[in-house]
């Protein structure tokens, strides 16, 4: 039987996550206290749970703090007893969780007269800290939509289905910050900027002018193929270590013009090898 456990940030996307996982199947309980973890792990043995084969817990900060930290514990327990655990960990940077609270006007749950919501957030990062250790896919929801995390769900549990590794790549610009859950950051700043173009800087590297103007320079192709190369290279090296999820971030000063072509043309080759492959253009959406 398979076990997903959704965690993370209050603001970040949990109940999302789980109520995606829940159109996929699987039998969902939010907010499950981590003291009934294993009891409930036992009673899915009984026939009547066995038969759907998919669960998913939520686990917040409003536990206890010492079972929060005993949580690599628990989760060896759940797996000794025969689960295919696999844990979720969804944060997001704090003044993004803020501007969220804020809209939304929701109470942050560890928040209250004394303690104002930033206090709040680092107070349950720390109380989340074991969780967030331990997790197999860290998702930063910072710059992302309730449309692009449920994709980001689904592509996951499709390749898990699949025994193959969903590939993520992402453009973005480093001025809007460094995207905190990619595995691998290739740096193109140093190349041509069509920014300084006058007539190409409202255009992006989807565009084909844009296009045509780094084509003209060796160094794209040199940075394009060096690349290509390394992820051709050592991607079927995680493949084979069972490695499920990658995110490949593709980075330039604004995200518009040199990131999204890089990406877009590694994209083109690596789709012939690996077909779990997804584009996303963070500064574009």
């Amino acid at each position: 039987m398979k076990l997903v456990i959704v965690s993370g940030m209050s603001g970040s996307g949990k109940s999302v996550a789980l109520n995606v996982l829940e159109d996929l199947g699987y039998y969902c309980i939010d907010n499950l206290p981590l003291g009934l973890v294993n009891a409930f792990a036992q009673e899915l043995s009984g026939e009547g749970y066995a038969q759907l084969g998919k669960f998913a817990i939520g686990i917040d900060a409003r536990n206890v703090a010492g079972q929060l930290a005993q949580f690599p514990n628990i989760l060896k327990s759940l797996q000794q007893m025969g689960l295919q655990c696999e844990t979720y960990f969804l944060q997001a940077q704090s003044e993004s969780l803020i501007r969220r609270f804020s809209e939304t006007r929701r109470k942050h749950p560890l928040s209250d007269e004394q303690t104002p919501l930033k206090e709040a957030l680092q107070h349950e990062y720390h109380l989340l800290e074991p969780i967030h250790d331990s997790a197999d896919l860290l998702i930063d929801t910072t710059h992302t939509n309730v449309h692009q995390l449920r994709d980001i769900i689904v592509n996951r549990v499709e390749a898990k289905g699949a025994r193959t590794m969903s590939i993520l790549l992402l453009s973005f610009g480093f001025k809007h910050s460094i995207p905190s859950d990619a595995d691998y950051i290739f740096d193109v700043r140093c190349l041509p900027n069509p920014h300084w173009v006058p007539e190409l800087r409202a255009q992006t590297g989807q565009d084909a002018e844009v296009k045509s103007y780094l084509e003209q320079h060796q160094s794209v192709d040199d940075m394009y193929e060096h690349i290509n190369q390394f992820l051709l290279r050592w991607l079927p090296d995680f493949i084979a270590d069972n490695r499920s999820y990658m995110t490949i971030a593709i980075g330039c000063t604004g995200g518009q013009h040199r990131s999204v072509y890089m990406t877009e043309r590694l994209a083109n080759s690596l789709k012939q090898h690996h077909p779990q492959l997804m584009i996303r253009h963070r500064e574009l959406s």
